[in-house]
């Protein structure tokens, strides 16, 4: 995939994610690297953390990285996101994004926001 395509998508999905900040708290803003956690104090698997991460996005060579915690903690998050999205899922919390067209855009925009409900719930945020 050409860069333009990988920094297009990356910016796309930046400014969904910034949409989010608050209550998130963004920790890395690079030109190839986009971070989101919670500032709050949790406990995550039986660990008291000083912070939750959220998600992120990261410009691989051959895709852009959404990296979405989420799908890692809550299992039910999965069915947050669309069986198109699901396909793009590789390992536990990483999708491999290469194309980026608006029904994809708003399956992310759903799974972000109920995600987010999710972290609120467990008092997370």
């Amino acid at each position: 995939m050409a860069e333009d395509k990988r920094l297009e998508i990356f910016t796309t999905l930046r400014k969904e994610m910034a949409k989010l900040v608050p209550p998130l708290t963004v920790t890395e803003d690079l030109a190839n690297r986009y971070i989101l956690v919670s500032k709050k104090e949790a406990v995550v698997a039986g660990k008291l953390r000083p912070e939750v991460y959220f998600g992120g996005l990261i410009i691989q060579s051959s895709y852009v990285g959404f990296y979405h915690m989420p799908l890692y903690t809550h299992q039910e998050a999965k069915n947050h996101f669309s069986a198109r999205l699901l396909k793009m899922l590789k390992g536990k919390s990483c999708f491999h994004i290469k194309e980026l067209d608006d029904e994809l855009l708003r399956d992310i925009r759903v799974a972000l926001k109920k995600s987010l409900e999710l972290y609120r719930k467990n008092g997370w945020i």
